[in-house]
């Protein structure tokens, strides 16, 4: 038998030949070695960034949400009495919003922005989205990028978190300061979205007997439509196949114009909605053919 087998036969292993403290010390010296502790800081320094980053989605979600519910709301104002109650409680829920996005602030605080960026980039479209609708009721005009980072500006004083202890006399008191940036993709994407809302606002007003709104929402919608048109290919992917469905939503408020001009007085206005959601039908039954 040979010197290196074992009894019955086997060959030994290697690290048989070792006495078992020997091989613990040099597993205890290996997790102690500077390779090992560096991976150890990597793993905890991903796993606090997988957390952030969840963290994140989560809140995404949350102004997703509650910038759909803001966006509900608002179509209301086409059938309510009360313009500016609707108002009032829209704006109550984007402040509910902006302290999502405050929270959103504070995590990505001393962070590079990009890298987390795929995480909150559907809930920042969302709200731009429900902000430009409400400024459109109000003002009938777009609202600038300026004004929406304007908004997303936040203080200590703001989120109600100011430090306990006061400050002693003759001492200014410092606040913190967090900001948040809509990126330009952000914004173009809501703004793209705002056409789609705006055009359902054209029909339903139409629905209630209201002829100038379809008219100044055509004109607005042309306008847009011009500025994505200078984009054209050369923006992000995903403005470009926006702009298939901005056309889709001018066109159908032209359609809605173009019946209110020519056969307004021939159809009584409780049917208005109904024609025209019929001849949307047919426009979207001859685009999904062609």
């Amino acid at each position: 038998m040979n010197g290196k087998e074992g009894p019955g036969g086997f060959r030994k292993r290697k690290h048989d030949t070792f006495p078992h403290n020997q091989r613990r010390e040099g597993k205890d010296a290996s997790l102690s070695s500077p390779v090992m502790l560096a991976f150890k800081s990597f793993q905890q320094e991903l796993d606090a960034r997988h957390d952030k980053y969840e963290r994140l989605v989560k809140l995404s979600r949350d102004i997703t949400v509650e910038s759909k519910r803001t966006i509900f709301l608002l179509h209301r104002i086409t059938s309510a009495p009360d313009m500016e109650e609707i108002l009032t409680e829209s704006e109550s829920k984007l402040d509910g919003v902006r302290q999502k996005i405050l929270q959103v602030a504070q995590e990505l605080s001393g962070e590079d922005m990009h890298q987390f960026h795929r995480a909150v980039t559907t809930g920042l479209q969302e709200y731009v989205e429900a902000v430009s609708f409400q400024h459109f009721i109000k003002t009938r005009s777009l609202i600038s990028m300026e004004e929406i980072n304007k908004q997303l500006t936040f203080t200590a004083e703001d989120s109600g978190k100011e430090s306990k202890t006061p400050p002693a006399d003759g001492q200014e008191k410092q606040l913190v300061t967090w900001r948040l940036k809509i990126t330009p993709v952000d914004y173009l994407l809501g703004v793209a979205d705002l056409t789609g809302e705006l055009m359902r606002m054209c029909i339903n007003s139409v629905g209630n007997g209201d002829i100038d709104t379809p008219f100044e929402v055509s004109q607005f919608l042309r306008q847009v439509y011009d500025g994505f048109s200078f984009i054209g290919n050369t923006g992000p992917y995903e403005v470009s196949k926006k702009l298939y469905t901005l056309k889709q939503s001018l066109a159908k408020v032209e359609n809605a114009c173009y019946a209110l001009k020519v056969r307004g007085s021939e159809i009584p206005k409780h049917m208005l909605a109904d024609v025209f959601s019929v001849k949307t039908d047919m426009i979207d039954q001859e685009e999904s053919i062609s």
